[in-house]
């Protein structure tokens, strides 16, 4: 074991907060600094798939996130008036893995990673807006700052670069929510709907809760859609097929968010003295990669590993950038090559599995969990 660390976290998300819980069971004093006045619950849903749930078992999570959530068996697609297209084994990748893959709530996740944190005693101080000059004066006192505040304003990566890394719109809006499945139309299966450069999603949870997403091309910022979303996600999709038409039906608006898509450009450093990004803020990627909570996951993991290993800090973040940014950048990749596709205007039939094969995917999933 290496001697304890003060370590500083900029941003109280799944990647800040796991890492936290981590770094804390190993004896390191840990200091999370959250600009808001709470933990955000933006987003509706998450799929953990198996390298995800290999961390939530490192952190003792893994039952109680199966509890709250769901572990579906299939996904399907169909095209938009619900001709199935193709289907995806998910419970043959699980077997493969050695893991399941869960679905949960957003807000469920984070109150169990909060909860975790709560048993810990280790304290996040709410509304604690770091600026470029903090992040210096924290890496003086502290022996390593983490920044995991995220994809689109992250503090610590601007800390880090003279010129502003600009996140990259991908051409399309995500409204997404959360709702209940009408009795009769329960599935364990995740269900992808896709047009011409239109999808929408419903992905089952637990005790008929499902979360959705209704995404199509949009300009950037548009204002008149950013103020009517709710409006324009029930005109586009009024005539898809009964399971959207029920989702819409039944959502809770107060859960309904406009999204307007982007990611970050692989980066080509993480680091400087002993200042770290991780997560969002490092390695930002499309929804359509399924990997952005899966890849916060395993950097928590990974830097927390590394952090019990070696004990010259100097090191460590170099360790880390070396160690995770190959990984990262082929599920940014993945997320740009399935949104091309999606949001083209001749859409292809595409699951996340059809071009590599089971073994390949869960070989990729779970490179380098051991």
């Amino acid at each position: 074991m290496t001697r304890p660390k003060k370590i500083a976290i900029v941003g109280a998300g799944i990647a800040g907060m796991a890492l936290a819980i981590l770094a804390t069971r190993q004896g390191h004093q840990v200091s999370i600094f959250e600009r808001g006045s709470t933990v955000s619950t933006a987003g509706a849903g998450v799929t953990l798939w198996p390298n995800a749930m290999f961390v939530m078992q490192k952190m003792g999570l893994d039952k109680k996130v199966i509890q709250v959530g769901g572990t579906p068996c299939m996904m399907r697609q169909f095209d938009r008036y619900g001709l199935l297209q193709t289907e995806f084994d998910i419970s043959a990748v699980n077997s493969l893995c050695g893991f399941p893959s869960v679905t949960v709530l957003r807000r469920e996740l984070l109150s169990l990673l909060i909860g975790a944190l709560d048993s810990l005693d280790c304290e996040i101080k709410f509304s604690c807006a770091i600026t470029n000059a903090d992040v210096m004066k924290l890496s003086q006192k502290f022996d390593l700052v983490v920044g995991a505040d995220g994809r689109m304003n992250s503090v610590v990566r601007q800390a880090l670069y003279a010129e502003r890394i600009p996140p990259h719109y991908h051409g399309f809006v995500n409204v997404i929510g959360v709702g209940r499945q009408r009795e009769g139309s329960l599935s364990n299966v995740i269900d992808d709907f896709r047009g011409r450069g239109e999808r929408f999603g419903i992905v089952p949870v637990n005790n008929g809760w499902c979360y959705w997403a209704g995404a199509w091309n949009a300009p950037v910022n548009d204002e008149r859609l950013r103020a009517h979303y709710f409006d324009a996600l029930h005109q586009r999709f009024q005539d898809w097929p009964d399971p959207v038409q029920n989702v819409l039906e039944s959502c809770d608006k107060a859960s309904v968010k406009c999204i307007f898509v982007h990611d970050i450009d692989p980066l080509p450093f993480w680091h400087q003295d002993n200042i770290l990004l991780i997560g969002d803020a490092a390695h930002a990627s499309l929804p359509t990669s399924g990997q952005g909570a899966c890849q916060a996951l395993e950097d928590a993991w990974h830097l927390a590993r590394l952090l019990r290993e070696i004990d010259d800090i100097n090191i460590v973040p170099e360790s880390f950038y070396q160690l995770r940014h190959s990984k990262t950048s082929a599920a940014q990749l993945t997320g740009r090559q399935f949104a091309d596709k999606i949001f083209s205007e001749q859409p292809e039939p595409l699951l996340p599995a059809t071009n590599i094969s089971t073994a390949e995917l869960s070989r990729f999933w779970m490179q380098g969990l051991t």
